[in-house]
């Protein structure tokens, strides 16, 4: 379920994506699967953090029944640009977004150590990245699971 009081800061064309998913009943997972998106990138994409295709705007069109007028701020044909985390707080108060930091904050020196470790001196791609999150249930409970896949990009050296 959506933060209703983030969506109403986000631009109009990103509430419409919004008004017209809940009005769908539509997960990220079902809007992915009928434009052949990932889920983390249509949920990025509708927080207005990933750029659209025409390609993505007229899938979402269709599987959405959305008016072309109401997202076209947000297609290429006007050279949109994602503001991507502009609206973040640091340090988040939304408790799910906090623990994500915070795992950033205790992990974030270990990850990048055994990243050189096993790559050498580079780092882990945001752009050229994927990610998947899942829900695992064993004895101990039930488990969120998320995978970071970031392409490594070595350092040029002078």
């Amino acid at each position: 379920m959506a933060d209703l009081s983030y969506i109403s800061t986000l631009p109009s064309a990103n509430q419409a994506l919004f008004h017209a998913k809940i009005a769908k009943k539509y997960s990220f997972a079902d809007i992915a699967e009928k434009i052949g998106r990932s889920e983390t990138w249509v949920a990025a994409a509708f927080y207005g953090n990933m750029p659209f295709a025409q390609e993505d705007i007229d899938g979402l069109v269709k599987v959405l029944e959305i008016d072309p007028v109401a997202i076209e701020a947000i297609s290429p044909a006007v050279n949109y640009f994602p503001d991507r985390a502009s609206k973040f707080e640091t340090p988040p108060r939304d408790p799910t977004i906090y623990r994500l930091y915070e795992i950033v904050l205790v992990y974030g020196y270990a990850f990048k150590s055994i990243i050189a470790e096993k790559f050498g001196d580079g780092i882990m791609s945001a752009i050229c990245f994927t990610s998947k999150i899942e829900k695992e249930v064993d004895a101990d409970g039930t488990w969120v699971k998320i995978t970071l896949r970031g392409k490594f990009l070595p350092y040029i050296k002078y």
